[in-house]
């Protein structure tokens, strides 16, 4: 009996080191891409083995270019210069709407929480991948700036199949740089954000068709707020 004490107690000790040793690491990771980019993420290197290949080039805030910017905060976020990683507004709605459509369940990450899960987690995983979600959005929101935040999510977010980053999607689907997409092509290529192996920009879906001409006038509408501009320089 006091042998089985003695064993649990090891076991104990040495799981906590192991626990302790995994929070050091992912907060000295989360540092670290403060300022370099993510060597791979996990949904890049999912989509490699999967046969869809990795088309991705990391580049400067400035390389990016205002368009692209200023269309994925009008798809995707909104209220990204304004919020702490969260729209507790849009997550109230979005259960009320997936309440009332179980079929057709509506989401309401922002920017910050797709930079959390395309940077440290993975797709899909139910209530534990969104719990480590709730936890890297806080730290990046505590310890990037929004510029950075921004950054990285135009540098990793899956674009096509394959294609992550604006850089590589300006590339594979115009032929040009990032920092030279009209409004018209960064309002494309937002539109497909919600199911980039589904909703296609070349050869361009319905839906990107229909999504990409709202995403457009919410530009146009988006353009003169001051946050937001301060965000696009």
């Amino acid at each position: 009996m006091a042998k089985d004490k003695s064993q649990k107690r090891s076991w104990w000790r040495i799981t906590k080191k192991i626990l302790l040793w995994m929070f050091i690491g992912q907060f000295v990771y989360i540092l670290l891409c403060k300022w370099i980019n993510p060597p791979i993420t996990i949904t890049q290197a999912v989509n490699f083995v999967q046969g869809y290949g990795l088309k991705r080039d990391y580049v400067s805030s400035d390389d990016l270019g205002p368009n692209i910017k200023l269309a994925v905060m009008a798809s995707e976020d909104q209220l990204f210069p304004d919020h702490d990683g969260f729209d507790i507004k849009a997550i109230k709605k979005a259960i009320k709407y997936n309440e009332k459509h179980p079929a057709k369940a509506r989401g309401a990450s922002t920017i910050s929480q797709q930079t959390a899960k395309n940077v440290f987690l993975w797709q899909h995983g139910g209530f534990f991948r969104k719990g480590l979600e709730v936890y890297f959005t806080f730290m990046i929101e505590k310890i990037w700036s929004k510029e950075r935040i921004l950054q990285t999510y135009l540098n990793v977010a899956e674009m096509g199949p394959g294609i992550f980053g604006a850089q590589a999607a300006a590339s594979a689907y115009f032929n040009k740089d990032a920092k030279n997409l009209t409004r018209q092509e960064a309002a494309m290529i937002a539109a497909c954000l919600p199911n980039p192996k589904k909703f296609t920009v070349k050869p361009m879906s319905r839906y990107v068709t229909m999504r990409s001409a709202r995403i457009l006038n919410q530009m146009n509408n988006l353009a003169g707020d001051p946050e937001v501009a301060k965000l696009l320089k």
